[in-house]
């Protein structure tokens, strides 16, 4: 059991429940630290942009021209989407959940916003060893998704610049 905190050899606190636990909490403070997604298992139920591996692998998501207008669009399109929750974790990182219809499947989807605006993007599934390329379709609508709402910020603000001409 849980006996009280010690200090690890590492820079920082971890419960004393043993070395494994001290590893997985220092893990988790240098990923974040560093800024990377968390590797994707061996199972074929994940994908992210930092894999290694080609059948894992998706293109990071280009959104914005930075970080604010990039962090922007990501949560005005999770919001506007069903069956999605997410908390913003940071200055540059969006930890969101997708459930699905039917089965109420969770999977869980990470996106790090880097300075230029480049999203890298980690979508895994929490339960089942193989997601039948649901994840993978899942960051490629995304992709789309947020390509149809750049087009559409650049028309509307087309026609306003044009209808701003007309008025002078």
């Amino acid at each position: 059991g849980v006996t009280g905190v010690q200090t690890c050899a590492l820079p920082i606190s971890c419960i004393r429940a043993g070395t494994g636990l001290c590893l997985i909490v220092w893990s988790a403070f240098a990923m974040a630290d560093t800024h990377l997604l968390a590797p994707c298992p061996d199972s074929p139920n994940c994908v992210s942009s930092l894999a290694t591996q080609a059948d894992k692998r998706v293109a990071p998501l280009q959104v914005g021209a930075d970080r604010q207008s990039s962090l922007k669009k990501l949560e005005s399109l999770l919001g506007n989407l069903p069956r999605v929750d997410y908390d913003v974790v940071g200055q540059s990182r969006i930890q969101a959940r997708f459930t699905s219809r039917v089965l109420r499947f969770v999977d869980d989807v990470t996106f790090y916003v880097r300075d230029n605006g480049v999203v890298e993007v980690r979508s895994a599934s929490r339960t089942g060893y193989w997601d039948l390329g649901a994840n993978r379709r899942r960051v490629e609508s995304l992709r789309e998704q947020l390509s149809e709402q750049d087009t559409d910020d650049r028309t509307s603000q087309q026609h306003a610049f044009g209808n701003a001409e007309h008025r002078v």
